[in-house]
């Protein structure tokens, strides 16, 4: 347990920044897990969807700094990389 006043208050923020973070995670997550689900199915006009809503998450959760840039480069990377693969054999 913490002893000084400031460190008392450090705690609250982390604490508040962890809830925070943990929404935007989850959800970049959530939408990624849906996303390779979609591609799985074979489905391109659903993959593509899944897959462009995933991209916005994983922006959205770099922005706020919850996931590395470079870490949500890489994942929307292979992500896109699956939709052109899919995409492709669909056609």
């Amino acid at each position: 347990m913490a002893n000084l006043k400031s460190q008392k208050k450090r705690n609250k923020q982390n604490e508040k920044r962890r809830v925070r973070n943990r929404v935007f995670r989850g959800a970049a997550r959530t939408s990624v897990k849906k996303a390779r689900l979609a591609l799985e199915s074979g489905n391109a006009e659903e993959a593509r969807a899944a897959t462009l809503e995933a991209v916005s998450q994983l922006d959205q959760s770099a922005q706020k700094g919850t996931l590395h840039k470079r870490n949500a480069a890489r994942r929307k990377g292979r992500l896109m990389k699956r939709l052109a693969a899919v995409e492709k054999k669909t056609d």
